[in-house]
Order: C-alpha cells, then structure tokens, then sequence
C-alpha cells in the first residue's frame, strides 16, 4: 500500500470543488467527497491499476462526476497532480511533476 500525497494545486483543486458542490447541495458535497475517497483508496491499494495518461501519469475518472484524479507512481508513495475537470485542457497539470 502507497502512501498517497497531493501537489498543492491539485489540494486546491479538490477543495474548491468540494466548496462548489457544497454551495449547491450538501448532499451532492458529501457523494463528492465519497467518490474522491473510494477512487484515493483504489489508487492506494493497487497504483497501477488505473491507465496511463503518458509515461509518468495515470488517471482514474470519478464515477457520477466530471473529475478525474491525475497521479504518479513515484518511490514509497502515490503522488496526486490534479483533481482535474473534465472541461479542462488535456494536460494543463503536467507542469507540476
């Protein structure tokens, strides 16, 4: 099991969604913020499970919602680069590895 660390862009990331979704509904907030934790679990317990993005990222997409978790695989550790939007540039994040 890896130890699962985020690049601070991609904690303000999950953070300002999870502000956003709970501005409208805390309901909405809290699946949010469960499908964020079961999608960490699943990086943690298994990292390359998920596809590759390029050589030094992969992705897993959260079900019900337009994120995607964007991560390395690096010594000891899962290294978390974006909570990206689906309507984001492809690769907008890469500069943070």
């Amino acid at each position: 099991m890896a130890d699962v660390l985020f690049h601070p862009e991609a904690q303000e990331e999950y953070d300002e969604a999870l502000a956003w979704y709970q501005s409208r509904s805390p309901n909405a907030a809290l699946r949010f913020e469960t499908e964020v934790e079961r999608a960490l679990t699943l990086i943690e317990a298994n990292p390359g499970m998920f596809p590759k993005y390029d050589d030094e990222h992969r992705f897993a997409v959260l079900l019900r919602f337009p994120y995607s978790v964007v991560y390395q695989i690096q010594a000891g550790c899962v290294y978390v680069v974006a909570v990206a939007h689906g309507s984001r540039l492809p690769g907008y994040w890469e500069r943070r590895a």
